[in-house]
């Protein structure tokens, strides 16, 4: 699994692996994949949310798509020891990155690539969630910062919000302040988003 830093310039963007499952002593790695094609997949992310083909170097090392030709890109140099599959993971401020399937032969039927790149989605949603909340403050949100999150993210405003919970305006902007610190956040609408994503709110 490799991930973009996120810079906001697309010259400044980097692929980092942040996940393998390649043997120690496997004539390929991530690194090897990043040497070779991290610029193409690069490029590809700001232009493409189509899955990515490689040959490999041996004339047998091809990574087929027979039935769906048309709806994948290729890379026309043959760097690596092995074929590959590259699906693309567009998640926004989230983050965006490729998952990598290589072999040293791939015949990939329509239906396998499509549960496959839907695959990638959630493995990379599930994995960032992850990361997300280790690194987010020990301290838990309240029962009041929660509930004042959920309403918020609902459309209340605070007048709204102080209404429904019995509190003052004065209260409910003081929860919702708070909670907005505790997630690390610049302001309440991203408080709400990352509430969401940590399964505090819905």
């Amino acid at each position: 699994m490799f991930k973009t830093n996120n810079s906001g310039l697309p010259s400044k963007r980097k692929l980092a692996c942040i996940l393998d499952n390649f043997q120690s002593d496997n004539q390929i790695a991530a690194s090897a994949i990043l040497e070779h094609y991290s610029q193409i997949f690069l490029d590809h992310l700001e232009t493409s949310s189509l899955p990515l083909l490689w040959n490999g170097v041996g004339e047998a090392q091809t990574a087929e798509t027979p039935d769906f030709t048309g709806f994948v890109s290729r890379i026309k140099q043959r760097s690596l020891p092995v074929c590959g599959i590259a699906f693309p993971v567009r998640l926004g401020s989230m983050g965006n990155g490729y998952i990598v399937f290589s072999a040293n032969y791939l015949d990939l039927a329509w239906e396998t690539i499509l549960d496959l790149h839907g695959k990638s989605h959630q493995l990379m949603m599930d994995l960032l969630t992850l990361d997300e909340r280790r690194s987010a403050p020990d301290e838990v949100l309240s029962s009041r910062e929660i509930a004042c999150l959920q309403l918020a993210g609902d459309g209340l405003v605070s007048e709204e919000i102080a209404v429904q919970l019995g509190l003052s305006v004065h209260t409910v902007n003081a929860y919702l302040s708070s909670a907005t610190v505790k997630l690390d956040s610049v302001n309440r609408i991203q408080a709400i988003a990352k509430a969401i994503r940590l399964g505090y709110i819905a």
